[in-house]
């Protein structure tokens, strides 16, 4: 099993075993519903999602079998994580850390491969490519196959 970090577990909420999760995962719709299988801490202790609701800035949840505050509050502090096997995608989509050791070619140039990934919650994520930095723009993508990342050419880019 490939484990995703989604989040963490920063609070209880009420005395109902309620937990308020921290998290800036792009694809928050596709794991954050009933149902989906959460693994917590550095055990990878498996839950299952019984409730989701959105609250403020955080994602709260409850777990199957778990009614109380005493019986989560151990949780607090801990880290969450998704079988990366459970996320399902729809057509066109992409796990951005699967775009590590792509080339990217912009025009007719091969830039290089990417090396890794800055993530930017306020605006778009950003691949390294060696020294360079590339915007992770969906609308600059021609397309995305072969272990090839296509940009379209526009000055400035970099």
């Amino acid at each position: 099993m490939e484990f995703i970090r989604i989040g963490k577990i920063v609070n209880t909420h009420g005395i109902k075993g309620e937990l308020r999760i921290l998290s800036d995962f792009r694809h928050k719709d596709k794991v954050f519903k009933v149902g989906m299988k959460f693994y917590v801490g550095k055990d990878k202790e498996e839950f299952t999602v019984n409730s989701y609701r959105f609250h403020k800035i955080f994602d709260m949840v409850t777990f199957n079998g778990f009614n109380n505050i005493n019986d989560v509050l151990y949780l607090k502090g801990r880290p969450v994580y998704i079988n990366k096997e459970d996320l399902v995608l729809d057509d066109g989509e992409v796990y951005i850390e699967d775009l590590v050791g792509y080339d990217v070619i912009i025009g007719e140039k091969v830039l290089g491969k990417v090396t890794g990934v800055m993530y930017n919650s306020k605006a778009n994520d950003i691949l390294k490519v060696g020294d360079t930095l590339v915007p992770y723009v969906k609308d600059l993508i021609i397309k995305i196959e072969d272990n090839k990342i296509y940009y379209k050419e526009i000055g400035g880019l970099l």
